[in-house]
């Protein structure tokens, strides 16, 4: 009975354990402290939806994964193969928490915590200032 218990416990899909960060994918959302706590009016909400609507954006915040701890994060415009502003960087994850690491110490030098991971979606949020968040979509 014990081992029935077990292996159905071990069949059941853990969302964050069984997804991977490698790939790519592109920021849609960023928010800081300050507009965390802003409250919006009716106004500036509805002109949002109409601005939104309307416009389309030729750049994407793009951030790469790779499967050895590496990555790369830069501005892509359209009709552009290579990203602008391209930054190396090392990363890993221990339990729920993202961890930006310093190539030649191996430091940490950013924490997030892993709110959301699944296959087409990430979203994080800073573990020293809880109040700014990020998601991202998966492109590849």
């Amino acid at each position: 009975m014990k081992n029935l218990f077990a292996l159905g416990l071990a069949l059941i899909p853990w969302p964050v354990l069984s997804q991977s960060l490698e790939g790519t994918w592109q920021l849609t959302d960023s928010k800081t402290c300050f507009q965390t706590e802003m409250k919006e009016s009716e106004t500036e909400k509805e002109l949002e939806s109409m601005m939104g609507s309307n416009s389309q954006s030729s750049v994407a915040k793009l951030i790469v994964f790779k499967k050895d701890g590496s990555g790369q994060e830069g501005i892509f415009s359209t009709g552009k193969k290579k990203g602008s502003s391209m930054n190396d960087f090392h990363y890993k994850v221990s339990g729920q928490e993202l961890h930006f690491v310093d190539k030649k110490s191996g430091m940490i030098t950013q924490r997030f915590a892993i709110d959301e991971l699944t296959e087409t979606s990430l979203k994080i949020h800073d573990v020293v200032k809880e109040c700014e968040s990020k998601a991202f979509v998966r492109v590849k």
